[in-house]
């Protein structure tokens, strides 16, 4: 039993190291839950991710879906009546499975992700249907849910061009910035 609290306080530890917030301040109160987008297909929701970190089952939380379905809309994060950082721990938690060479339970995920990151890139903000048309080319899956993509072209939630804005130079100096402070150093001029 000892061994266990010992791996749990470890796994804690460099989990609130790395997002900068102590979760175990959580209530478990499920408010995080409520207005989830993605809560219905998630397992565990955060506040029973949080409680596995507590219990020290890493193996369950870096291979679980959850930290993957995450939007990292900060819905959660809002509701949180302890004022804790849902999407930063739940970031943090990607990090180290992605460090710790973890399978990822959802394959995709890092596919769709560096989509929205190269949208971001190329426009300053994303660009949905882009990211998606290019997510899809990528998978060569082309009509699996083709349905929902035109119904929200007929509710214009995606916009067929894209809208860029006023000063990329700055994003892309925001962007070099990030690079070098990945590693714990800031970029240089």
């Amino acid at each position: 039993m000892v061994l266990s609290i010992q791996k749990s306080k470890n796994f804690c530890d460099e989990v609130i190291r790395r997002c900068g917030d102590n979760f175990r301040r959580c209530l478990h109160c499920l408010s995080c839950a409520g207005g989830c987008p993605v809560n219905h297909a998630m397992t565990y929701r955060p506040n029973g991710i949080f409680r596995l970190i507590q219990f020290g089952m890493q193996k369950e939380v870096l291979e679980s879906s959850d930290i993957w379905l995450c939007l990292g809309c900060n819905t959660c994060t809002i509701a949180c009546p302890m004022a804790i950082d849902i999407a930063a721990v739940i970031n943090s938690l990607r990090e180290i499975a992605i460090e710790k060479k973890v399978p990822i339970a959802e394959p995709d995920i890092l596919n769709f992700h560096q989509e929205v990151l190269n949208s971001i890139q190329r426009h300053g903000r994303t660009h949905k249907l882009e990211i998606m048309l290019l997510y899809k080319l990528r998978r060569w899956d082309f009509f699996s849910d083709m349905n929902i993509g035109l119904k929200m072209l007929a509710k214009r939630k995606l916009d067929l061009l894209p809208s860029t804005i006023a000063d990329p130079g700055l994003l892309n100096e925001l962007l070099t910035q990030g690079k070098g402070l990945e590693d714990g150093h800031p970029a240089t001029d």
